[in-house]
């Protein structure tokens, strides 16, 4: 953490099911405080493997919910956890063929973001507190309007500003991001470019929102330090966003 603000890393992991390496050299290069993780590995073992790969990047196992995962460095202190599920269809339909979908859901938790001059510590904290919240999207149309729906209602729920990451499955323009600029969230990643997928970007569909009282400062990749872009479409098949908070 900097004396200002928070360092955090939204990040689709492709069920850490790539080239786990190259992952953990792109995640240990962003060197975030916190990282809101969507796709993160479940089924048997889902914690074991959760704790490992979190070690992998440095950071600690927080906890999740459906296919969401909060993880964080060692000084990072976190309160007040709410994990949700969200309705959604089981059944999708899409060009003739039926899928099923795995159950959608958020987890969000309270930190302090200090301010300027104001380093947060363990005993004595001062700053402001905001809220860190991440969700994954489905694939049904209609289906992720009411879901986005519950999500931000789960963020107001913090009664304090929050910043929302997450993979919404859905490009600028659509009826979601309508939705987005009528819950009056900033798009904190409009200049950082496409994101899906990895090998060629050439869709936006994942997303940094914040609500009024936070500023964001988003980090684009080729600024990062130490980040080989080859690892990039090796690691996942999303970029990771990287955003300075204050």
């Amino acid at each position: 953490m900097t004396d200002a603000g928070l360092r955090v890393l939204s990040y689709n992991v492709h069920r850490w099911g790539d080239d786990r390496e190259a992952l953990a050299r792109v995640v240990r290069a962003c060197a975030p405080d916190v990282a809101l993780i969507q796709e993160a590995p479940t089924w048997w073992g889902t914690r074991r493997k959760r704790e490992a790969m979190a070690a992998t990047f440095g950071l600690r196992y927080v906890g999740g919910a459906a296919r969401n995962a909060i993880l964080a460095a060692d000084t990072i202190t976190l309160s007040s956890y709410q994990h949700w599920r969200v309705w959604r269809p089981f059944i999708r339909r899409r060009l003739r063929l039926i899928a099923t979908q795995l159950p959608g859901g958020a987890i969000g938790a309270r930190t302090v973001l200090p301010g300027e001059g104001q380093p947060v510590d363990r005993e004595t904290v001062s700053g402001r507190e905001v809220a860190l919240v991440v969700c994954h999207l489905g694939l049904h149309v209609g289906g992720r309007l009411r879901e986005f729906r519950q999500v931000i209602r789960g963020c107001e729920s913090f009664g304090v500003p929050y910043l929302l990451v997450g993979d919404l499955n859905e490009e600028p323009g659509g009826d979601l991001w309508a939705k987005v600029a009528e819950a009056g969230l900033t798009d904190n990643g409009e200049h950082l470019g496409p994101t899906f997928p990895a090998r060629a970007p050439g869709r936006r569909i994942d997303a940094a929102l914040t609500s009024p009282g936070l500023t964001v400062n988003a980090i684009p990749l080729s600024e990062v330090p130490g980040l080989d872009p080859a690892d990039l479409p090796k690691a996942s098949d999303h970029l990771p966003m990287l955003l300075h908070l204050t």
